[in-house]
């Protein structure tokens, strides 16, 4: 390599600080369409799910025997439409913290023994918060074997965010859906309880009015169309701020950046 004491040329400084820059420059650029390429994969992934949601909303009910199939084969279950039947035990009923059209309270998760002995956890739908206890809402309280319809539920494998607070087991009130907690909490053998929930539709009436079932949340967040958008956007106001130097740059006499 040449340099001073053998004669050879040395490079500018200000070469090298060039070639940093554009380095820079590149690096970024990459990144910014590399986040915008993403967030369009999600798009289409969104608009997928969205689809699926919607034609599994409006398919006939099926089975709770033809949901665990789904589930073993490794399926999606969320959303499918369900029938199920058992008598719900009102004792053991789960209250998970929740707001409905405004309205501060708690959605009913109550156990539902089937004809086979095993349990599966239903939310019946949203009290207010001043109805929680079960008294307050006795007419509710159904008794003998009933049929509903509703939608299947996935269980979570862990707390959803370190935001959400922890589920207090003393005074009845959860903020995630942990299975195992609200099985042993209610007092339910974990080898009975079937892992995935169902939320009952809008078509299931309780006497007394409460719950109210049918608040099962289907618009999904889509906002990635948005994002690719900014991130796009990002990329092509780093490249019109980069020609602006250069041209700026080379209208005062030097090209470099």
């Amino acid at each position: 390599m040449a340099n001073a004491k053998d004669g050879g040329a040395s490079v500018p400084a200000s070469r090298w600080k060039s070639v940093a820059t554009v380095g820079v420059v590149i690096l970024a650029l990459a990144i910014l369409l590399s986040l915008g390429t993403w967030q369009v994969q999600r798009l289409h992934w969104k608009e997928r799910l969205l689809a699926d949601i919607a034609e599994r909303r409006t398919a006939p009910p099926v089975t709770v025997a033809e949901i665990e199939e789904i589930a073993k084969a490794g399926g999606d279950i969320e959303y499918r439409t369900v029938s199920v039947t058992g008598s719900f035990d009102h004792s053991r009923e789960r209250h998970f913290f929740a707001t409905h059209e405004g309205r501060t309270g708690f959605y009913v998760y109550t156990p539902m023994t089937l004809a086979d002995g095993r349990v599966l956890f239903v939310n019946r739908g949203f009290v207010p918060y001043e109805m929680k206890e079960p008294s307050t809402r006795a007419d509710g309280e159904v008794a003998g074997e009933v049929t509903l319809t509703g939608y299947a539920r996935g269980r979570l494998s862990e707390k959803p965010s370190s935001l959400v607070p922890d589920n207090d087991t003393a005074k009845n009130i959860f903020y995630w859906k942990d299975l195992d907690l609200m099985t042993s909490s209610a007092g339910l053998g974990a080898g009975k309880v079937l892992p995935f929930f169902v939320d009952a539709d809008a078509s299931v009436k309780s006497p007394g009015g409460w719950p109210e079932g049918g608040v099962t949340q289907f618009d999904l967040p889509n906002n990635h169309l948005q994002y690719a958008v900014t991130w796009y956007g990002l990329a092509a106001a780093l490249l019109a701020v980069v020609f602006g130097v250069w041209w700026k740059r080379r209208r005062s006499g030097g090209a470099e950046l």
